[in-house]
């Protein structure tokens, strides 16, 4: 049974007893705010990430979700992506691809990689121009305090320093505001060049869901969840606050485990 509980501006917290329970119940969240998004717009628009995040959504491949998801509703984007060939092992693409979009009938139309065969930072602004003409279509909303894209969901995993998307500790695109999508050619995890959703498009989504296991990370759920005080480093996760929407953590108990003592409710 997963417990969950509220922890003021940090979003929902859903701490679970192990990574079957967690699938299962990340699989029944998509599906639910897939159905919401539809009902309302018509569409869903849905940024992916990179990691093991996609293994984690391995439920939705299955039953009942394969059958009752509205997938030709669906159009895919990719929060971050690395600067390589889509059939390479680095993609966030192909590890999506064959982990679920091959799987369950969502439209190719529908599905918007980014140009690998061009520069990170000319793939960075042919991103952001497909995304700007999806925008004025409203096949992504748009956000309602500023020009951002609205996402109806962006799933992202988080690294062990606290990484998002490829938002890195002390990177100068942590700062970037102008732009919506931007680039990196000097990651510190290889390959180096990538491209990366913003902070501001990143907290202008209607749902923006952290999905983190294992020991590894504790430290760093701790340090982006909890009040630690002025003092602390801030990392690129606790950053992640949308603004008008809501955030949801999904965690297994070992990543939960260095969480200040929260009370949580089954």
């Amino acid at each position: 049974m997963a417990l969950s509980g509220i922890n003021n501006d940090r979003g929902e917290l859903r701490v679970h007893e192990n990574l079957d329970e967690l699938r299962t119940d990340l699989a029944d969240y998509i599906a639910e705010l897939s159905e919401a998004a539809v009902k309302e717009r018509g569409v869903f628009a849905i940024a992916l990430s990179g990691g093991s995040l996609i293994s984690l959504m391995g439920k939705l491949c299955e039953a009942p979700y394969n059958k009752t998801v509205d997938w030709a509703k669906w159009y895919i984007f990719w929060a971050d992506e690395r600067v390589v060939a889509k059939n390479h092992s680095d993609s966030n693409y192909k590890l999506a691809k064959d982990g679920l979009l091959s799987k369950v009938p969502i439209v190719p139309s529908h599905v918007h990689s980014i140009n690998d065969s061009v520069s990170a930072e000319e793939a960075a602004d042919e991103y952001m121009f497909v995304i700007r003409q999806l925008v004025k279509t409203r096949m992504v909303s748009v956000s309602d305090i500023s020009d951002c894209p609205k996402f109806d969901l962006i799933l992202l995993g988080m690294g062990p320093d606290g990484h998002v998307a490829s938002l890195f500790p002390n990177h100068p695109v942590l700062d970037e505001t102008d732009e919506w999508v931007t680039f990196i050619t000097d990651s510190p995890k290889p390959p180096p060049e990538r491209i990366t959703f913003t902070f501001p498009v990143i907290n202008s989504a209607s749902n923006v869901v952290m999905v983190v296991t294992g020991e590894s990370k504790a430290e760093a759920v701790h340090l982006a969840i909890d009040n630690i005080g002025p003092d602390c480093p801030s990392l690129p996760a606790r950053l992640v606050q949308p603004t008008k929407g809501k955030l949801v953590w999904f965690l297994d108990r070992p990543a939960a485990s260095k969480l200040d003592g929260h009370q949580f409710s089954e």
